[in-house]
């Protein structure tokens, strides 16, 4: 098929507000030998996404500086050495960026089908949080069936998947939030209690929740503020896993003794800097594990909002006020 030779995107012009986006027109990416071209239909918001707007999360060397790290759509190009996937397939991609377009190019190992009976919007809310969870929660937490994790931010697009997954894993899973509606929702999906941040000391409701004894596993998105609270929740040979720092990274008067006392483990990790075999890892292992959960209906996504993608402005202030459940997509349809 014969494809244009331009596309609209967004852009923003310098760093600021939701308002400094924009839609241009520029030209349809080539993919390389490892990549196949797809052609837009639905694209994930995320917080990393309002960060690079802001200028605070510049895109690695040799990424797109298109916004945008998740995209759904149909393959209309291969790169020479692509053999996994053909023209007209449907795919969901983790993308190193470029996704608010209409095009884009990704490597083909960070791609992967749509799950049976999804649409667009469904398969678009998949890679950033599915990805992430998989290498942080899975990958580096260790998290075994019998374990017990505590999950922060529970009803953010992360928080939504991971709590999930953990329950669909055997996982005894608690999460906190920051409404009743939002603790309702987390209960909903799959959390044995959730425990809102804003009235509860989550600390003191996990130490009752567990006996006393704490969680394997602790998620972490916030950062300095809950650094203490969280080393202190967690038992012998527990695991904080950081993946963002909403509250700040710089913990001051931090008390390291339970990591000795209890012979804890701290870590973390971001994505998009990893390379694309370690990408096309987490994909291979979310096909063969994850997929048939969604495939099954025991996992499930969930969608705040979608909307058409020229309503990017609205979108970023939507995931900046915090008030959502779920994921924001963006439509190219």
């Amino acid at each position: 098929m014969s494809l244009p030779d331009s596309m609209k995107h967004v852009t923003f012009d310098r760093p600021g507000g939701p308002e400094v986006m924009h839609v241009v027109t520029g030209p349809v990416p080539e993919p390389r030998d490892d990549e196949v071209l797809i052609r837009v239909e639905a694209a994930g918001v995320n917080r990393p996404d309002v960060q690079q707007r802001k200028g605070a999360y510049p895109p690695p060397p040799g990424a797109s500086p298109i916004l945008g790290l998740e995209a759904a759509g149909t393959v209309v190009a291969c790169g020479a050495a692509v053999h996994n996937w053909r023209m007209g397939d449907r795919v969901t991609a983790l993308c190193n960026g470029g996704a608010y377009a209409e095009y884009v190019a990704v490597p083909a190992a960070q791609c992967l089908p749509w799950p049976a009976g999804f649409g667009a919007i469904e398969a678009a809310s998949l890679p950033e949080t599915y990805f992430t969870v998989w290498a942080n929660l899975f990958d580096l937490g260790r998290l075994a069936p019998g374990d017990s994790v505590l999950v922060h931010g529970g009803t953010s697009g992360i928080g939504v998947a991971a709590l999930q997954m953990a329950h669909a894993h055997g996982a005894s899973v608690y999460a906190t939030a920051g409404s009743a509606a939002k603790c309702n929702a987390c209960l909903e999906l799959g959390a044995t209690a959730a425990i809102n941040y804003r009235e509860q000391d989550f600390l003191h409701e996990i130490k009752a929740l567990t006996a006393g004894n704490g969680v394997d596993v602790v998620l972490d998105m916030v950062g300095a503020p809950y650094t203490q609270q969280n080393l202190r929740a967690l038992r012998r040979g527990g695991r904080l896993i950081q993946i963002a720092f909403m509250g700040g990274s710089i913990a001051s008067n931090l008390d390291l003794l339970p990591i000795m006392i209890n012979r804890l483990t701290v870590t973390g990790s971001t994505m998009r800097p990893r390379s694309t075999a370690e990408k096309g890892g987490i994909a291979a292992a979310l096909r063969e594990r994850a997929w048939p959960w969604l495939e099954s209906g025991k996992i499930r996504p969930v969608i705040a909002e979608a909307m058409p993608w020229g309503d990017v402005v609205r979108a970023h202030r939507l995931m900046e006020e915090s008030g959502h459940i779920g994921k924001i997509i963006l439509s190219f349809e």
